[in-house]
C-alpha cells in the first residue's frame, strides 16, 4: 500500500525534529557519536511512526538504540513540544537500528577484493534457506 500525501508530510516533519532532538542529546552525553534518522515511516492512521536511525560508530549501534527506546517517552514528549502546532496527536513512536551502511561497507568491500572470493570459496556466501 502506496503512502499517501498526508503521511509523507508528517513522516518529514517528524524525521527533521528527530534529527534535532536526537543530536542534542548525542552531543550532551556522548561524544563522538553521530545519530541520523534514516527513514520515518507513519502508519495509514498516523498513530504510529518507526524510526531507523543510522548511527556511526556502529559497534555502538544496539546499545544506543535500546537506551533511545527507553527514553522513549522523554523523546515522545519533547516532539510532542516541537509539533504542537503541526500535530493534533503525537504518534506512538518506534525506534529500530538501520543497518544499510553495514550493507553497503560489506558490498563495497567484496567489490574491492578485501573480501574472500566466493566462486573459489562458497562457503563465505551466507547460507539461504529454502521456504
Amino acid at each position: 500500500m502506496e503512502e499517501t500525501n498526508r503521511q509523507r508530510k508528517i513522516a518529514g516533519v517528524l524525521q527533521k525534529d528527530l534529527v534535532d532532538v536526537l543530536q542534542k542529546a548525542a552531543q550532551d552525553g556522548m561524544k563522538g557519536v553521530i545519530i541520523s534518522v534514516s527513514k520515518v515511516h507513519v502508519t495509514s492512521d498516523l498513530g504510529v511512526a518507526k524510526v531507523y536511525l543510522s548511527i556511526f560508530p556502529s559497534e555502538n549501534r544496539e546499545e544506543i538504540v535500546k537506551g533511545i527506546q527507553s527514553n522513549t517517552p522523554l523523546v515522545r514528549h519533547e516532539m510532542a513540544k516541537r509539533t504542537r502546532n503541526q500535530l493534533r496527536r503525537m504518534p506512538e513512536l518506534l525506534f529500530f537500528g538501520d543497518d544499510t551502511l553495514d550493507y553497503i561497507e560489506e558490498i563495497d568491500k567484496s567489490l574491492k577484493g578485501n573480501d574472500s572470493d566466493p566462486i573459489k570459496n562458497p562457503d563465505v556466501l551466507a547460507k539461504r534457506q529454502k521456504r
